[in-house]
C-alpha cells in the first residue's frame, strides 16, 4: 500500500485528461478538454519544463501498487521567493470514498513537502480551494495547511458564488513536524 511519485509520461495524459473533464467543477478550468489540446498541453507546456534548471511547474503522478490513481505537483512556482501553489486531482471513483480519498491526498502532500522543502528547498506551499470542498479543506488542515485567506466571491458556479480558501505551509512548519 506504498504511495509513490513519478514524472508523467505520455501514456499519462488522457487518464488525466479524462479526471479532468469529469472534475471541471473543482478546477479553474471551464470547458472539456479534447485529446488534441491535451497532446498540445502537455508537448508545450509539462514535459519541456523537466528538462529546466528553474521549472514553472514540475507534474507528478501518484502511484500506489504500480499504478497511476492521481497526478498533481508544484505549479506557479516563484524560484525567486521559493514558493509554489500544490495541485492535486485523484482518480474520479477515488473521490467518492472519503477514506480512500483522504489516504490518497495525505499521502501525496507528505511527498511533495518532502520534495519542496527538502530537495528544491522552498519557503512555502499554498492551495487554492473552493469553499464547497469541505472534506478536501479538512484534509489539508490535518496536513498542517493553515487557512490564511479568501477570496470573497472569486467563483460562480451552478448559479451561485463560492469564496476560494488559501491555505498554506511553511518549510519552517514542514521542519517542525518531522
Amino acid at each position: 500500500m506504498m504511495y509513490k511519485i513519478r514524472i508523467l509520461n505520455q501514456g499519462d495524459i488522457f487518464k488525466i485528461m479524462q479526471w479532468r473533464n469529469e472534475q471541471i467543477n473543482v478546477l479553474r478550468q471551464k470547458k472539456k478538454l479534447l485529446k488534441e489540446d491535451q497532446i498540445k498541453y502537455f508537448n508545450k507546456s509539462v514535459f519541456p519544463e523537466y528538462d529546466k534548471k528553474f521549472p514553472e511547474q514540475i507534474l507528478f503522478g501518484l502511484i500506489k501498487n504500480n499504478i497511476l490513481i492521481g497526478y498533481g505537483g508544484l505549479v506557479h512556482i516563484s524560484w525567486e521567493d521559493k514558493r509554489s501553489e500544490l495541485s492535486f486531482l485523484v482518480e474520479t471513483k477515488r473521490t467518492k470514498n472519503r477514506k480512500i480519498y483522504k489516504q490518497d491526498l495525505s499521502s501525496f502532500i507528505k511527498l511533495i513537502k518532502k520534495y519542496a522543502f527538502m530537495k528544491l528547498e522552498m519557503n512555502r506551499i499554498f492551495t487554492e480551494t473552493y469553499e464547497f470542498r469541505t472534506y478536501h479543506i479538512s484534509i489539508l488542515e490535518k496536513n498542517n495547511f493553515i487557512l490564511e485567506g479568501k477570496m470573497r466571491k472569486h467563483i460562480f458556479f451552478e448559479g451561485k458564488y463560492y469564496d476560494s480558501l488559501i491555505h498554506g505551509v511553511l518549510r519552517n512548519e514542514y521542519e517542525l513536524e518531522k
